[in-house]
């Protein structure tokens, strides 16, 4: 694993490169924003339900603050690693610019088998890990988020940790909180809803119809479920076939996308669903539909299928699911990959929308979110795209350039560089 994450570090750099030699940036500034700033490695301590007491590692990588505060979420992976924190921390220094959002980028996590663990004991490693790393976090220095096997109930734990031991209620220092505590409203399907306009603004590029486009959808958890639902009810779409990690479903007629939530909510699969077809994962990625969305993992578009995906527009909910070398190879064939850094940004939009109101201590409400939220999505996919455009480029490497780009300018003007 160790190797594999080492790998993409470096494939992420490489991107880098590419895009700072398009771009004519110095080599100081080049240096500079293709590795974090800040990187820290804690151990954090753990009384367990048993009586022991295990000592698990953490991380949280900062890795470029030029436009704010780093922001980025905290991952609970039995597989976590120091690269993996880095490739994600970079990924969101480059999504919050391609979004215009005054925010860096961070990341961090804990080497844990949550789902091993009882909810106390959950509890004490969140707590814990915020005792090692409260110097480095807050509203104005780096404010955390949830991710991979982390969840709003974690989240309030760690605020109240970090409250407590700076003396007072600090909701500002960070995001994905229960509304009860400080959470935004809207902040569900954010991620879901931001890829969504995405996908409106492409297929009006496109002058594709959304209205019973087909669309397949690989993952179907909160953020393929959402999209599912979002793209048939709003956008009239016709969702053909869905997946998780047990399997996949196919129905050229149509799935009802509710219907599959709770029907996976109560059998723990979507495989199996009454009136569809079973299929692969991989034979979900190669069916001809309109629009594809991967919205579970990384790496599962590559050189070995990219010649068989038949899909016009592919809208990158998961973060990596597409090699370089695919991503090319698909621009070259005239299909359409909106990147996880454009694509995925509606999560860290509303996070930064729910910062906003902890500082403030006002809240708007589901309408003004979602108002918002198109605004920011829609603006950052028309830059996007007037960027490949004008230099013919796919629009993964048109919104690396817009946002290396802004993070550049903004090193300059502070004298960084």
């Amino acid at each position: 694993m160790e190797d594999k994450s080492f790998a993409l570090y470096c494939s992420v750099q490489s991107q880098l490169d590419e895009v700072c030699d398009a771009l004519k940036l110095d080599a100081g500034t080049k240096a500079y924003i293709r590795q974090p700033q800040k990187e820290l490695t804690v151990s954090v301590p753990v009384k367990m339900d048993d009586g022991t007491t295990r000592v698990f590692t953490g991380f949280r990588i900062q890795h470029n603050n030029a436009c704010g505060p780093y922001k980025g979420g905290i991952r609970f992976h039995p597989e976590e690693t120091v690269n993996t924190v880095r490739c994600l921390a970079t990924w969101m220094t480059l999504k919050c610019s391609v979004a215009g959002l005054p925010l860096g980028g961070g990341k961090g996590g804990i080497v844990c088998n949550p789902k091993e663990m009882s909810v106390g004991e959950l509890e004490r490693l969140s707590r814990s890990y915020i005792r090692q790393i409260w110097p480095l976090v807050g509203p104005d220095q780096d404010i955390p988020a949830p991710d991979v096997y982390t969840n709003p109930q974690i989240i309030a734990w760690m605020m109240d940790e970090y409250s407590a031991i700076k003396g007072y209620g600090n909701p500002g220092m960070i995001t994905g909180k229960p509304i009860p505590v400080g959470g935004s409203a809207g902040r569900g399907d954010a991620t879901s809803r931001g890829g969504v306009y995405t996908i409106i603004e492409a297929a009006r590029h496109l002058k594709i119809d959304l209205k019973g486009a087909k669309v397949a959808i690989q993952g179907y958890g909160n953020a393929g479920s959402f999209a599912a639902i979002l793209l048939s009810e709003e956008a009239g779409c016709t969702i053909v076939a869905v997946s998780d990690s047990k399997g996949g479903i196919c129905n050229q007629n149509g799935l009802n996308a509710r219907e599959v939530v709770a029907y996976k909510k109560k059998t723990g699969s979507v495989a199996g669903f009454p009136g569809s077809q079973p299929l692969s994962n991989a034979e979900l990625l190669e069916l001809g539909v309109d629009i594809l969305l991967p919205a579970a993992l990384e790496g599962v578009i590559t050189m070995e299928n990219a010649s068989n995906i038949k899909a016009t527009i592919i809208g990158e909910l998961a973060n990596g699911p597409t090699s370089a070398e695919a991503n090319e190879a698909l621009h070259q064939r005239g299909v359409l990959v909106i990147p996880d850094i454009l694509c995925n940004a509606g999560g860290v939009s509303v996070s930064y929308f729910e910062w906003v109101q902890g500082l403030y201590h006002f809240w708007w409400n589901e309408a003004e979110v979602r108002t918002k939220l198109a605004e920011v999505m829609t603006n950052a996919f028309r830059s996007v795209l007037e960027m490949s455009l004008k230099h013919q480029v796919s629009l993964r490497k048109a919104a690396y350039m817009v946002a290396v780009s802004r993070v550049a300018e903004a090193m300059k003007l502070r004298g960084w560089v």
